[in-house]
């Protein structure tokens, strides 16, 4: 989560709390310039524009790392499907290629 700043020059500053179930509730609290704590959160808040830059690049970089990991999924099925069994041979977890014993 992160610090937002809005338009209007207040901070949306992310804040959680207890249940009394031990869960956490994460939401966002809205200060304005006469928090304690304002001034040290405002150098490091973000505009929403800034983040929906951000999203936008992680959401193209994100696709290019699937597209990757797709690649490598389709070359490992086709080296499995190289590998083919004959039959009465058995290739199961822990157990070498080869005749299966009667």
């Amino acid at each position: 989560m992160y610090v937002i700043r809005l338009a209007n020059g207040r901070l949306l500053v992310p804040h959680g709390e207890l249940t009394e179930a031990d869960g956490i509730v994460q939401a966002y609290v809205e200060i304005g310039p006469d928090d304690p704590e304002y001034e040290r959160l405002a150098e490091q808040a973000r505009t929403e524009e800034e983040l929906a830059e951000a999203r936008a690049r992680w959401r193209r970089d994100d696709e290019a790392l699937r597209l990757q990991f797709e690649e490598w999924k389709a070359a490992l099925s086709e080296e499995a499907a190289s590998e083919e069994v004959a039959p009465g041979e058995s290739t199961g977890p822990g157990t070498p290629p080869g005749p299966v014993a009667d």
